[in-house]
């Protein structure tokens, strides 16, 4: 295929060399059955070609019949998502479709309605397709021929189903139920139907699952497969009492053994008869090393006796006392199905985990099971047998080993049995009748912990191997098969199974030889009724079913936004529409989804072409009502690079035609005697126009273009003053949707450089102005005290809000009664008065959206066309779809923590009492009374601030003094996170340029900051407690103080809020991270000189049991604890304090402390965090004991600061013999005791969820948990 592509690229050179008609050069993809799937068809066709002829083309190349496939084209290349199903129809040309001349376009054959395409004759041109899906070694194929086809399942929770379809299970199915959904026979007998006669190329489980009860979380949940065949036969023996079919599970897979136990020195054998459906055998044997190599050898340990001698020695009834004995199991009667589970899952006491066994065992495809029917290694003297149930069954090693069904019932059963026509004889019938032949295979490829199931079965009918892999169905050869056997390739030793393949044999399912009984599976023809009524109904199913997904293949699902005219809110749905379906029919069904119906006429709606990101109308359709939506959106598509507006107007309006290749513009208008922005005015215009023709635009709001100042906002606060008169609107950065700042005073502002005038002043302040909402303490004096504002620049008239604020046009109350509102004063702009309630749900939500306006009335748009009487309708209101769409986005937005306050420390131009020394250039501060429902039915007393962001925090807090009724250095000030997480801000010289809209900000009362302090959080240090870490109190650490000092300071906290009485020399200070101690901080020590300091810090306050032994910094405090094997237990913490950091002073004070000799001491780092918690039971092979290092700062110890844990031992000492049962119980106490610590346990049994099958159709729920 790489010589068939090179040559193809080869082609399509040379034909745009020689300046012929282009080529294209298409790529294909067969995905329809897995031996295809990495293979390509390439075809170099001319870029006339049709959409047709390319499906002729491809059907010829791949051995297919025309029409049964699907074309998809890949949007650009392989990985990406691909697009509809082309048009087999289509007499478009290639390069009409969208394919590319000169490059590779990628397409992918897909199955059409899920069907897969039908095989044409044998071509020996084509390149690849159905060929190859002939029986090959290893060949994963999916299978499907003409007359004969096999469906595969969906399968949810890895179980499966398919090998319980046998001919016998499924002719008995064959029958009436009177409730479908919860019927499991009726379920199983549909599933079972559509498997043979579907033409699908998988089905679903969901209505199976559903019969048991189960919801969606029980059927993907994982469970065994050998688990699951019992539960199901128990749950269709439950359905089938009463019934015809009651013994049929019994019938099928139902086998007897006998239990024995035999005196060696009389012969008396005491036993009962057991029965079992299925015969579970033993992969490795307990404490070997080597597996079973085969089933046959499985089998002959299976009924291996074992010598009961010793102290297991029988009681035999007939000697009267305790006696050696033979135990053992005896196969009397083979079922007609004979299933054998090898026990690969099998747990592991030394790791106390659950493994799988990925050992090799053969299984032969005949089985002989004669040799096993009988086993008898020796002739006792004298052999009697009884059938004493109560018989004892003591030392029993098989016990643990069989899934049975204990029974008292000894009549003989269908199958091969043994007749037991006396005590001395019994009669064996023929060999040749104890064949079994293999024809189905459960493999589990995964390990212990999960996995994936599937099945090999054989059909009866050829004996050809076919796979059922989920959706997938496959002819598969005996080789595969052998490859389930497991094993590598190496020898059988003890870990030879963890480097085997873990895709293995699980169960195995044999079937008796037996010609009268053979049975095969039942024809179409043959079925009965009520079978074949179902089978039509199902055929009526999926023909339903294809004509649905034929009208999904030819529906346009494209985003739908429309403008309430009432609520000034943009609303958003999905409009799904026929590709044949006209505009006007698709504006009618644009009509009744959005609801609007009541509000506006159907004839004041039309939908336009419309992109909601650059909030951009791209297009009008005028003169296209009757052109289909296909056409006009480009065919069917998986996703569309534009949306759909259903635009509304008033009756008195006309529509505005909007033409490709405008731009849209919002206007502002500036006043610079109120300093005030007035709402937006929407128009549209061409990029080639001119700076000149564009300011005249403008001028048709009775604005004058000569003393015009036209300002264009490209991105955020990046202003540019259009001033260049011939300059096109292109070269001055105009982009699809625009917002652009006039202003037409006479004043002699335009006289000075732009940087210096007052407009950029405006637009400068407009685009940095934040919202806050503040919370005051209940203590303050309340938001409406009369407070006198600070006017910048000595303006006497207040800032005017930024423009995505309400109150830049409708200015808000201030706190001070003698300042009056300013109105808006625009002549040219007519709005409607908004209430208070209508500001605070129209906010805007970042100083970059600056367009969203709270006006409920509409802006008039603007057109190029010659100005008339005629009145225009606002093709979109500039409030309405950024407000709506901008604060969505705010909800799911993820703020980010401040880490500048987490530094430490303020600057020297701020005084004692946090007031700055110098005017702030940035002093823009409005508030206005915000309530806040706390759920108590009091709002709590709250500010809503807009404030220049370049502000402060020393500006920002004095601007809130009155509110908070005391000064900036008696309270706190909080950013409050999206966790609701508080942190305070102490960096009097930092901005709010960290800060957004509608931030949240508490106000505590309390001793704010000074310069140099440091807020640090104090928590005691317990070594030896369960909990080592006990918080204490808040205090304040200042630059330049000594270690000592601050615990003077600290002594009265200590006595007055936590009961500590204590002197300076009874503590020690020391660093914490996290959980763990570390250095000790010395009396001398002074912060931010010898010890770093940072806000928000954290310190270790230890109680000392005796003097202070640290004194120097080269020392070293090592926490070391003995570990004492013979008695399983860890002594309490000790503290070695090193001069040095050589292992051999650190070995001479482990000595020293615990006795032990020099020689006998071993010591090992403790791994995690402090206390370092390890198990009892783990602790003495799992460290790393005795490193071979002579200094502790090298690998692997690594101790290089105080704090380090260390554990030491004997090695002379050996670990204490503990009984399997003192065993578990240490393991239960050491797992409750890790736990509560939060500390790792070795070992945590997975919690699993029995597998049931609900007879009453789901599980029986607690009322009280409603």
């Amino acid at each position: 295929h790489c010589a068939v592509y090179a040559q193809g690229v080869c082609c399509l050179l040379q034909t745009e060399n020689a300046a012929e008609e282009p080529r294209v050069l298409c790529i294909v993809q067969d995905t329809t059955n897995a031996k295809t799937v990495n293979e390509r068809l390439t075809l170099n066709l001319p870029a006339s070609t049709t959409l047709s002829k390319l499906f002729n083309e491809v059907a010829h190349k791949a051995g297919y019949v025309s029409g049964t496939f699907d074309l998809a084209a890949l949007c650009c290349g392989q990985s990406l998502a691909k697009t509809a199903p082309l048009d087999l129809s289509s007499e478009m040309s290639l390069t009409e479709s969208g394919f590319e001349a000169g490059k590779r376009n990628f397409l992918q054959l897909t199955d059409k309605d899920g069907e897969q395409p039908q095989l044409a004759s044998v071509d020996k041109d084509r390149l690849m397709g159905p060929l190859p899906r002939d029986c090959t070694v290893g060949c994963s194929s999916d299978y499907s021929s003409p007359s004969y086809s096999y469906s595969s399942i969906l399968n949810k929770s890895d179980t499966g189903t398919t090998s319980l379809s046998t001919p016998q299970v499924n002719t008995t199915l064959v029958c009436r139920f009177e409730d479908p959904v919860t019927s499991i026979p009726y379920q199983l007998q549909r599933l079972f139907v559509l498997l043979q006669t579907s033409k699908k190329r998988a089905i679903e489980t969901t209505d199976v699952t559903r019969s048991f009860g189960w919801d969606s979380s029980e059927a993907w949940q994982q469970h065994d497969v050998q688990e699951l065949c019992r539960v199901m036969f128990d749950a269709l023996e439950q359905k089938w009492k009463q019934t015809e079919q009651a013994d049929l599970i019994n019938q099928l897979y139902q086998g007897k053994l006998k239990d024995y136990v035999r005196c060696l020195e009389c012969g008396y054998e005491s036993w009962r008869i057991d029965t079992y459906l299925d015969i579970p055998l033993v992969i490795r044997p307990f404490g070997a090393s080597q597996a079973y190599c085969s089933v046959e050898e499985a089998l002959q340990a299976f009924v291996q006796p074992e010598t009961l001698d010793g102290a297991n020695q029988y009681f035999c009834e007939r000697c009267k006392k305790k006696c050696d004995a033979r135990k053992g199991l005896r196969f009397l009667h083979f079922p007609y199905l004979l299933t054998l589970q090898l026990k690969r899952f099998d747990f592991d006491y030394t790791t106390m985990h659950r493994i799988k066994l990925n050992d090799r065992m053969s299984f032969p495809e005949e089985l002989d099971m004669s040799p096993f029917i009988d086993v008898e290694d020796e002739k006792s003297p004298q052999t009697e047998s009884c059938t004493d149930s109560g018989a004892e069954n003591e030392g029993s090693c098989h016990s643990d080993q069989m899934s049975n069904d204990f029974s008292t019932d000894d009549g003989v059963d269908e199958g091969i049995c043994l007749d037991s026509a006396s005590s001395t004889e019994r009669v064996l019938k023929p060999k040749s009748s104890l064949t079994f032949e293999l024809f189905s295979v459960m493999v589990h490829s995964g390990s212990a912990a999960g996995g994936h199931y599937y099945a090999c079965i054989k059909s009866f009918s050829d004996g050809q191997w076919y796979s059922f892999n989920d959706q997938h169905v496959s002819k598969i050869t005996q080789e595969d098969i052998r490859k389930t056997y497991g094993g590598s390739s190496g020898n059988r030793g003890y870990y030879s199974s963890a480097f085997a393949s873990s895709t293995n044999a699980y169960m195995l399912i044999y079937r008796l030889k037996d010609p009268s009984r053979n049975a095969k599976y039942l024809d179409c023809d043959n079925f009965p009724e009520h079978i074949k009524h179902l089978v039509q109904r199902e055929k009526e199913s999926e023909e339903q079913e294809k004509r649905q997904k034929e009208i999904e293949r030819n529906t346009c699902k494209i985003k739908l936004f429309c403008m309430h005219p009432v609520k000034m809110m943009m609303m958003e749905n999905k409009l799904e529409v026929h590709k044949d379906k006209t505009l006007r029919e698709a504006t009618e069904m644009a009509y009744k989804l959005m609801d609007i119906n009541g509000v506006v006429p159907m004839d004041c709606c039309r939908l336009v072409k419309y992109d909601e990101f650059h909030e951009y109308l791209e297009r009008s359709y005028e003169g296209e009502e009757d052109t289909t939506m296909g056409q006009l959106l480009g065919g069917v598509k998986s996703s569309y690079m534009f949306d759909l507006l259903l635009e509304t107007r008033r009756p008195e309006q006309v529509f505005q035609p909007y033409k490709p290749g405008e731009v849209m513009v919002k206007v502002y208008v500036l006043d610079l005697n109120t300093e005030t922005i007035a709402p937006p005015v929407s128009l549209r215009a061409y990029l080639n126009q001119s700076v000149t023709e564009f300011k005249q635009l403008i001028a048709q709001v009775r604005l004058s273009a000569e003393t015009m100042r036209v300002v264009l906002e490209r991105c955020y606060n990046d202003l540019r003053l259009l001033y260049v008169p011939n300059k096109t609107l292109k070269a001055e950065g105009f982009f699809r949707s625009n917002k652009v700042f006039v202003e037409s005073s006479e004043s002699t502002d335009n006289e000075v450089a732009f940087t210096d005038s007052l407009l950029w002043k405006l637009l400068d302040r407009h685009a940095n102005t934040i919202r806050l909402f503040v919370s005051l303490p209940e203590q303050s004096p309340g938001i409406h005290r009369t407070i006198c504002q600070k006017q910048q620049q000595g303006s006497s008239t207040s800032d005017s809000q930024k423009s995505s604020d309400s109150s830049d046009f409708e200015h808000i109350k201030s706190p001070s009664p003698s300042q009056e509102p300013n109105s808006v004063s625009s002549t040219q702009f007519t709005g409607e008065e908004r209430s208070d309630s209508e500001v605070n749900n129209d906010r805007s939500t970042s100083s970059v959206d600056s367009d969203i306006l709270s006006s409920s009335h509409s802006s008039d748009t603007l057109c190029n066309a010659d100005s008339g009487p005629i009145q225009l309708v606002n093709g979109l209101d500039s409030h309405s779809i950024t407000s709506s769409r901008r604060s969505k986005a705010r909800e799911g937005k993820k703020e980010t923590w401040d880490t500048a306050e987490e530094d430490s420390g303020t600057d020297s131009e701020y005084d004692e009492n946090g007031r700055s020394k110098t005017d702030s250039q940035y002093l823009y501060f409005r508030s206005e009374p915000y309530a806040q429902d706390d759920g108590s039915g009091e709002g709590q007393k709250c500010l809503l601030v807009h404030v220049d962001k370049r502000i402060t925090l020393a500006a920002f807090k004095q601007n809130l003094e009155p509110f908070v009724g005391i000064t900036s250095s008696q309270f706190k000030v909080f950013r409050v996170y999206a966790n609701n997480q508080e942190f305070e801000s102490v960096r009097l010289n930092e901005t709010l340029s960290s800060f957004s809209d509608d931030n949240k900000i508490t106000i505590r009362l309390g001793r704010a900051l000074k310069k140099g302090e440091y807020r640090v959080k104090v928590y005691q240090l317990l070594v030896n407690d369960a909990e080592p870490c006990k918080f204490l109190v808040d205090t304040v650490f200042a630059k330049g103080m000594t270690v000592k000092q601050s615990k003077e300071e600290l002594l009265p906290q200590l006595r007055d809020q936590c009961k500590l009485d204590l002197s300076v020399d009874r503590f020690r200070l020391r660093k914490k991270t996290w959980k763990n101690p570390g250095t000790v901080f010395l009396d001398y020590h002074i912060y931010e000189e010898d010890i770093n300091i940072s806000s928000n810090w954290e310190v270790f306050l230890e109680v000392l049991d005796g003097p202070e032994k640290m004194k120097s910094m080269s020392q070293l405090a090592v926490l070391t604890r003995r570990w004492t094997p013979a008695q399983m237990k860890l002594e309490p913490f000790q503290e070695v304090v090193l001069e040095s950091s050589t292992v051999e002073e650190l070995n001479e004070k482990l000595s020293e402390i615990s006795g032990i000799p020099l020689e006998n001491l071993e010591f090992a780092k403790g791994r995690g965090t402090f206390p370092c918690d390890i198990s009892v039971l783990e602790i003495h092979q799992d460290l790393d004991w005795n490193p071979k290092v002579s200094t502790l700062n090298v690998w692997p110890l690594y101790i290089c600061d105080d704090g380090a844990v260390v554990f030491y031992r004997d090695n002379t000492e050996e670990p204490m013999e503990l009984s399997e049962d003192e065993r578990n119980e240490l393991m239960k106490r050491e797992s409750s005791r890790l736990l509560k610590t939060g500390h790792r346990v070795s070992y945590s049994p997975r919690k699993e969820k029995a597998l049931k099958i609900y007879l009453d159709g789901g599980p029986a729920k607690d009322p009280g948990q409603d």
